[in-house]
């Protein structure tokens, strides 16, 4: 019996400790990303790609480091300033699944001029988004995370493949028709 009981206390320790591992992980994650020089080779990292293979159940804790203001050593030329390491979390965020922008920025994309060469979509609104408020689009993007209209979007960049956003598509309708 006593066996059984230290068996389940380190199964339920080694639980909490990997859940919490996960904002500790993707926070020492964006730590490395933020000595890149130049935002254009953000997504190249060996930082960044590991973020991304994290997928779709990273995007909440990504979310958390919106908010944060600690400036990097990231140029944006885009932006022609230094990146803080909220806008590479939502840099980060976009590749891992697009946004629409439209709906989490209010500015419609025909409307701007895009910088050349630049891989991070995302990163020609975050004027937008700092004019905002960073807290009031993590609002709105975790909002769009947690909507219907979330399952039918279609990225403007898709990084995955047909077969694996449908089988994405069909994993999020069952999810919700099972919360119904």
């Amino acid at each position: 019996m006593r066996k059984i009981g230290i068996i389940l206390l380190t199964i339920l320790l080694n639980l909490n400790l990997s859940f919490s591992q996960t904002e500790s992980e993707i926070d020492s994650l964006l730590n490395g990303i933020s000595e890149t020089e130049n935002s254009k080779g953000i997504t190249k990292t060996e930082q960044a790609k590991k973020i991304i293979e994290f997928g779709e159940n990273s995007l909440t804790t990504l979310a958390e480091f919106f908010t944060d203001s600690t400036l990097t050593k990231v140029k944006s030329e885009c932006q022609e300033r230094n990146l803080t390491k909220g806008e590479i979390a939502i840099i980060m965020a976009d590749r891992i699944e697009g946004m629409p922008y439209f709906t989490v920025t209010g500015i419609q994309n025909c409307l701007i001029t895009f910088c050349e060469n630049n891989p991070n979509l995302i990163e020609y609104y975050l004027w937008a988004i700092k004019r905002d408020g960073t807290e009031k689009f993590k609002e709105k993007y975790l909002a769009w995370l947690e909507s219907d209209d979330r399952i039918e979007w279609t990225p403007l960049l898709d990084y995955k493949s047909k077969k694996e956003r449908k089988k994405e598509i069909r994993k999020r309708k069952r999810e919700k028709r099972k919360a119904e």
